[in-house]
Formats: structure tokens, C-alpha cells, sequence
């Protein structure tokens, strides 16, 4: 396991590689591998793991019994997921986790939490609640995303929120283009129209992930 990459991560800030070696053990830490379209978990399921992606990236998603798929997030190299059902091991996630790409998980048993010392365990609840925090944003800024009627008022609202935080009118988005469709809760045929239409309308310039507000 990559010290390295857990270092640099939120939830260990403030830590020593020798910290969060000791860490690792104490909270059961264990290494897993996925392919692409590998899913991790399943709506329905209880977990008392946070999982912190060390390689590629996932998807959480909400999969209904009709077969639609909607987007809530994208999680990346170095970001967290199932923190919030980590904590609350007796609720059954209403989620489901699949592999967006061939990605490598850590998964960190929570339930070991009360084995540490006053002193640590502060410091990494501490940690914990700045990244549950910016999870909260991030949902925040998905709704808005969605809140248009329009599929334009969509698509402008995500690469307003892209730019500002980017401090760019030019940038790469994470998602392709069905991904960025299903984030968006809109047909992907639509949304490739709309982008067309943009494009035209001298709004935008873009290609594949890459986007230029003009």
C-alpha cells in the first residue's frame, strides 16, 4: 500500500507516514482491485468501511428498478466515499458504488475507531468531518446543477460551478459525456444536441471533457 497517496489525503493531514501506518492497522486497512464496471456496493447493503480510492475513479450512483441511472458523484484518486454509512453501520445505503474506470480501494473499518486514543481519534474525527463537510457542498452544488427546467440552464449552471472553482474559463470536466448525462439526469443524445447548439450559438467552445466558456 502507497503511504505516499494516503499522506496526502484529507483525512490523514497532520499525520506522519509513521501516524498512519499504526493507523492502517488499527483500522483494519485492506487493499482491493476493480475493473471497470466492477460494482462495489449495492443499494441495500450496510457497511461499516470508508473506502478511500488510491488508483482511478468510481461512481456513485442511484439505480432505480426501471433501469434509470442518475450521477450523484464522481470519486476520484485521493477522494472518500461511504463515510456517512461508515458511521452509521445500521443504515442500509440507498447507493450504489461501481467502478468508473479500473480503480484500486482502501477500505478503513470505522467500527475500530474507538479502539484509538482520545487524542488521536480526535484528530482524525476532526479530519473526517472537513470531508463530509465538502461531500455536503458538493451535493449542494448537484442540486443546483439540476434545479433548471432547460437542459441549457443545466449545462451552463455545471460549467459555471467548473469554472469558478477552476479560476478558469477553460478546463477539463471528469466526466464523458454519458456520465455528464446521467450527473445532469438528462438523455445523453439530448445533451450532446444542446452542446451542438452552444456551440453554434458562440456560448462554448468543447471537445470531449474539454470546455471553453467563451
Amino acid at each position: 500500500m502507497d503511504i505516499s497517496v494516503l499522506h496526502n489525503s484529507i483525512l490523514f493531514k497532520g499525520f506522519d507516514d509513521t501516524e498512519i501506518s499504526e493507523l492502517l492497522k488499527a483500522l483494519n486497512a485492506a487493499e482491493k482491485k476493480y475493473k471497470k464496471g466492477t460494482m462495489i456496493f449495492s443499494s441495500g447493503e450496510i457497511t461499516d468501511k470508508l473506502c478511500f480510492v488510491t488508483a482511478g475513479s468510481v461512481t456513485v450512483e442511484s439505480n432505480d428498478m426501471w433501469g434509470n441511472r442518475t450521477i450523484l458523484n464522481l470519486v476520484g484518486e485521493g477522494q472518500f466515499f461511504a463515510e456517512s454509512y461508515a458511521l452509521l453501520p445500521d443504515v442500509p445505503m440507498l447507493v450504489d458504488v461501481c467502478a468508473a474506470v479500473d480503480c484500486t480501494v482502501v477500505f478503513l473499518s470505522m467500527k475500530s475507531l474507538a479502539d484509538l486514543n482520545d487524542t488521536i481519534r480526535a484528530r482524525l474525527l476532526a479530519n473526517l468531518l472537513t470531508i463530509t463537510t465538502r461531500k455536503n457542498l458538493h451535493l449542494s452544488s448537484r442540486s443546483f446543477h439540476t434545479a433548471p427546467r432547460q437542459v441549457r440552464g443545466r449545462i451552463m449552471a455545471y460549467l459555471n460551478t467548473e469554472s469558478v472553482q477552476k479560476h478558469s474559463r477553460e478546463f477539463d470536466i471528469h466526466f464523458d459525456r454519458q456520465q455528464l448525462a446521467d450527473y445532469l439526469n438528462v438523455e445523453r443524445s439530448v445533451l450532446s444536441n444542446e452542446l451542438s447548439k452552444m456551440q453554434r450559438d458562440g456560448l462554448i467552445r468543447c471537445r470531449k471533457n474539454h470546455f471553453e466558456i467563451i
